[in-house]
């Protein structure tokens, strides 16, 4: 991950990260499912869950229709 990102900003990854994982745990889905769905490589969509990778907004879009849910569900706590 950045090293220039700020301490809050490595909290708001982790965080984004464990609802992403959240929510496809709920559609009962594996990493390796959402990645081939999505067309996000599996490697990336785990580095996103761990919150080591700032995902692009496009990317939360894919994701989001992909899972059927609204982009705004991935930033509820």
């Amino acid at each position: 991950m950045d090293s220039t990102l700020t301490s809050a900003q490595k909290d708001d990854l982790q965080q984004f990260g464990r609802r992403v994982a959240e929510l496809r745990k709920e559609r009962g889905w594996s990493q390796e499912k959402l990645a081939l769905e999505s067309g996000i490589a599996r490697s990336y969509l785990g580095g996103v869950e761990r919150g080591q990778r700032n995902i692009a907004v496009l990317n939360v879009l894919r994701l989001a229709r992909t899972l059927g849910y609204e982009p705004g569900e991935f930033f509820k706590a």
